[in-house]
């Protein structure tokens, strides 16, 4: 299959100016000044989308996603559904890591890896990540080292809660273990070995992980810590982390891009933090003695939102907002084909309108899943 885009805006994310882009199959074969009469003259069939007025971006890669569901906070009638094909491509997401939340008991690590190859096979790429809030964390094997060894989705350890009343109440020297045996499981298949964190609402915030960075001899860029708008103190908390090393993430919703624009005033490395969806898990509400008030379900299609909220606002380039759905989830995640327009990297773009930043087209690994805003692809069953 081979595809040119032609008289687009290209953000690599960097600004590369007016370029076009020649697809061959899934990957990115040239960018530059491409002759249209010359594929002509080579007699082959190809596809011509024509990017005026519009801007060519990296396809967004999403960390943390519940592609099974989460929930159940408030009972089995609450646990929320699973992820569709549908969901990912119009929210401009063409990468996905999936992971299980604070239900390790219903919600299982097969279903998960199933779930993630089906969701590979309609079309998008996926990860997953072994365990879920509970120390010791479940595994496919006898630990987090031997699943990102043996399986091959697995790119890390998540979701270990700290500062949360539903963790495992974890110490350091659990989450060491937990944080060392992931690393070298990454180092020993060639991937992330990243543990992911979520972080609860709990006044310890995440002095549990800066304890960790200066008790033992682990790299702080092998942590990933998610949910840090929950306060400002937690947020500032996150700004230190991300200044040793450490990635925090944003899970978007209506006030990211206010988090972000003082994330950067607050002379936050803006390299080290990333956004999420935290996509089709529940939005539990608890009040001060823990009692659950109501929940809601979060929506794949809030971050490419907030995204573009943050750039409408202009504290950030537009350059800086989307690499924190791009480069450096691609950066975080060791995701090495991801996250970027470059030659030979997968083709994984969308192409936005510049007058209404709507989504006019989504190619994930080349294949054309959303044209001029209407959805080609769709999940089995949907």
């Amino acid at each position: 299959m081979i595809t040119l885009i032609k008289n687009a805006d290209v953000y690599a994310p960097k600004s590369l100016g007016k370029q076009s882009i020649l697809l061959l199959n899934d990957k990115i074969s040239k960018i530059g000044d491409l002759n249209e009469v010359v594929l002509e003259q080579l007699g082959v069939e190809y596809k011509v989308v024509d990017a005026k007025g519009a801007a060519v971006t990296p396809g967004f890669i999403d960390p943390h996603v519940h592609l099974l569901g989460g929930g159940g906070e408030g009972g089995f009638a609450t646990r929320t559904p699973e992820i569709q094909l549908s969901d990912l491509l119009t929210s401009g997401i063409t990468s996905v890591a999936g992971l299980i939340g604070t239900d390790g008991t219903t919600r299982h690590l097969t279903s998960l890896l199933a779930k993630a190859r089906g969701l590979e096979i309609e079309g998008v790429s996926t990860y997953i990540y072994t365990g879920n809030y509970d120390v010791p964390t479940p595994t496919f094997t006898n630990n987090v080292k031997d699943d990102a060894i043996l399986i091959d989705k697995v790119i890390g350890t998540a979701e270990i809660a700290i500062s949360d009343s539903r963790s495992g109440q974890p110490n350091v020297h659990e989450l060491a273990k937990i944080v060392g045996q992931t690393r070298v499981g990454g180092m020993l298949s060639g991937k992330a070995g990243i543990t992911h964190f979520h972080t609860g609402p709990g006044k310890a915030y995440l002095s549990i992980l800066h304890q960790l960075l200066d008790e033992y001899e682990l790299p702080a860029t092998n942590l990933h810590v998610t949910h840090i708008t929950r306060s400002k103190e937690l947020f500032d908390d996150a700004i230190k982390l991300a200044s040793r090393g450490s990635f925090v993430d944003i899970t978007a919703d209506n006030k990211t891009y206010k988090w972000i624009s003082y994330y950067k005033e607050n002379s936050g490395d803006l390299s080290k933090l990333t956004l999420s969806s935290d996509g089709n898990g529940s939005l539990p509400r608890f009040d001060e003695k823990g009692e659950l008030l109501g929940l809601g379900v979060a929506s794949t299609k809030t971050l490419y939102d907030q995204v573009i909220e943050t750039i409408k606002k202009g504290d950030l380039t537009i350059e800086e907002v989307l690499c924190l759905a791009t480069s450096n989830t691609a950066t975080a995640l060791k995701l090495e084909n991801k996250g970027t327009i470059e030659v030979g990297k997968d083709a994984d773009l969308l192409v936005i309108s510049k007058e209404n930043y709507e989504i006019q087209h989504v190619f994930s690994k080349g294949k054309h899943m959303i044209e001029e805003g209407e959805l080609l692809v769709k999940g089995t069953f949907e």
